[in-house]
This record gives structure tokens, C-alpha cells and sequence, in this order.
């Protein structure tokens, strides 16, 4: 994108951070989240931003829909047959090619891809242990991604491919620390497993006595793993999302899902690739489960929730409530296309 058209998307975000919060709109002129008619009732929990014109969704009942002319028309490209599934993650490649995530338990956690913008598909894996809930998955680049499970034997459990998706395997679990008593995942809007570059991946984790963040260097052989100081102690609490700019600099979100339970620190920044995490000095006022950095941006972020959407001018330290619509996931594209879906169909584009 133009250097002035970013700037004037950087102006725009400031002056939403400095607005009263309001519902998202549908006017042309106000800077905010502008509501798309997605023409479907499902909640969409993964979002895969490829432009300000291309994104993808997938939600529930076997759901995936695609736009190409920047929301104005939504293409029913669900997989055949998929009406029992629950997508809850999908990573696009282009506007063409993209992989998406069926979670559950046992044989409901499956992976498709398409090559053709969602003509066809492919189920290129099954899970046959009824042990594995499959939750997220990220790519390092178009052949080499990981999948994760909540744990299986003490340990979370990761799925790898080499060939984009076509294939996968389960990875050894000798390096992966063991799982506290009841920790898992959140399969909350596909971002409790995030990558950046060729090698680093975070895993978000809760429902257990402390919120953790995992961090491999190696596309999943090995891991460390660290406290996270975001409400924990409760399996409706912990961290939801992370998002990394690079693979120094990382974001996490979360708290308590629960509507009538309050999440004073919902929000944590890492500049050390996950090794340590501070709490936001001011974080959102509730329970956030999606965030993601604007493109070449150090300082700008937004995060959403049932709640709302957030901004951060100061890259996380401090947050600002913008709108009050309800939003599971969100996530921008290279051009500065952000998108943020979420339940009864509402899908959104964010518009300076």
C-alpha cells in the first residue's frame, strides 16, 4: 500500500482512539469497522485476511465463505457433506488456495484444503484418537504449518505438514513440557497457535491454576513455555489469542469468556519472543478472544470480543475501546485490509 494511503489509515485509527465507542457502522465516512452482509447466520470464528478485497470465514454447521470484491458479495464455498462440522480456523495462502480446521473431539477434528477458491475440496486429515481436540492451526509458509491438540497423555499434541496441507503427521512429544492439570486450548477465533517466519510458533493456553504461552524455534520439535499474567484458575479463563509482528515482539488477549465475569488484566506484551510477559497497563475492559498487529506497523494493534474492538497506539502497553459490536476474530492483511467476523453472521472491514 502507498505510504500516504497508510498514513492516512494510521490517522484514521488514532482519531477511532480518541472517539467515543460506538456500535460498528454502515456509513461510508465514519473510520471504524463497516458492517458486510455476509447473507449467512453462522458464527465465524476463523478469519483469513488476504487483501482488502479477498478474506475468507469459516464458522459453524461445516460454514466457509469467501469475498472477492471487498465484502460486497459473500460466495457459499462450504466443503460438501461439512454440515456437522464446526470450523474454527482457516489459513489462506492467496485467493485461491487455503486450508481449513473442523475442531472436536475424535473424528470431528479434521483439516480440508482447496486449491481452486473453494470449488473443491480435499479432507486431507481425519483424527482417529478420540483422545486429541484438535483446536488451531498456522502456516510458516505455503508447505510448512503445524496443528494443535488440547493434551493427549499429559502433553499437547502437534500435527505437521510439509506440502501445504496436503498431508500431515503427528510429531513426537518428547519436547513439548508437560501439560498442567487441566490446561488446554481455545479454539476461540483460530488464533491459539500463531507462527511468524520459517520457524517460530506460540501456543495461548488456559483452564488451568496459571495462563501459559508455549514458544518453539523448530515448527513444533521443541518447546518452552512461560506464565502469562492474564486472569487464570478457572476453565473459562486464560489466554485466547497471541499475535506476533516478528518473532520478537508478541500480544496476548484474554481473560474470562464468561459475560457476567469481569477480566481486569485481559491483555500481556512480550519483547523477548515469548520468554517473559508483562501485563498492559491499560488493558481492555473485558474479555478479548482475537487480536493482530497492523502491517508495518510497530505500535498499532487491534484485538476484539463479544464485547468489542480495541486499539492499541503503543504497541499493547495501553488500549482504547473503539466499538461495541461483537467480534470473535480479526486479522489484516499485507495492504492494511483488516477483517473482524464473529456470531450471527457479522463479518466487518475496517474503513478509514
Amino acid at each position: 500500500m502507498a505510504m500516504a494511503a497508510m498514513a492516512a489509515m494510521a490517522t484514521a485509527l488514532t482519531t477511532m482512539a480518541a472517539a467515543p465507542a460506538t456500535a460498528a457502522t454502515t456509513t461510508p465516512h465514519a473510520a471504524g469497522w463497516h458492517l458486510k452482509d455476509s447473507g449467512s447466520t453462522a458464527r465465524f470464528r476463523g478469519l483469513a485476511a488476504v487483501s482488502r478485497t479477498t478474506a475468507w470465514v469459516a464458522g459453524t454447521a461445516g460454514t466457509v465463505l469467501r469475498t472477492h470484491d471487498g465484502g460486497k458479495h459473500w460466495s457459499d464455498i462450504s466443503p460438501p457433506g461439512a454440515g456437522a462440522l464446526e470450523f474454527r480456523d482457516i489459513e489462506a495462502f492467496d485467493a485461491r488456495h487455503a486450508v481449513v480446521l473442523a475442531i472436536g473431539e475424535g473424528e470431528a477434528s479434521r483439516v480440508f484444503r482447496t486449491d481452486d477458491a473453494g470449488a473443491t475440496w480435499t479432507e486431507s486429515f481425519r483424527n482417529t484418537d478420540p483422545r486429541a481436540f484438535y483446536d488451531c492451526l498456522t502456516f510458516f509458509d505455503r508447505r510448512h504449518g503445524i496443528a494443535l491438540s488440547d493434551p493427549v497423555d499429559g502433553k499437547y499434541r502437534i500435527l505437521s505438514t510439509g506440502d501445504g496441507g496436503r498431508s500431515w503427521r503427528v510429531l513426537p512429544s518428547d519436547g513439548m513440557p508437560p501439560a498442567q492439570n487441566g490446561e488446554a486450548a481455545f479454539a476461540a477465533s483460530g488464533q491459539c497457535l500463531v507462527s511468524s517466519g520459517s520457524r517460530d510458533a506460540w501456543i495461548a493456553t488456559g483452564g488451568a491454576a496459571t495462563a501459559r504461552v508455549l514458544h518453539t524455534a523448530d515448527r513444533g520439535r521443541t518447546w518452552s513455555v512461560t506464565d502469562a499474567p492474564v486472569p487464570a484458575g478457572d476453565p473459562a479463563r486464560g489466554v485466547f489469542a497471541l499475535a506476533f509482528r516478528d518473532r520478537t515482539h508478541g500480544l496476548a488477549v484474554g481473560g474470562d469468556y464468561r459475560p457476567d465475569q469481569s477480566s481486569p488484566r485481559a491483555a500481556a506484551v512480550s519483547d523477548d519472543a515469548g520468554a517473559t510477559w508483562a501485563a498492559a497497563a491499560e488493558p481492555p475492559k473485558a474479555y478479548r478472544s482475537g487480536v493482530t498487529w497492523l502491517p508495518h506497523s510497530r505500535r498499532l494493534a487491534l484485538a476484539v470480543g463479544p464485547s468489542g474492538s480495541d486499539l492499541t497506539l503503543d504497541g499493547g502497553r495501553t488500549w482504547r475501546t473503539f466499538d461495541t459490536g461483537s467480534y470473535d476474530t480479526v486479522d489484516c492483511a499485507p495492504d492494511l485490509g483488516c477483517w473482524a467476523a464473529g456470531e450471527r453472521g457479522r463479518i466487518a472491514r475496517l474503513e478509514p
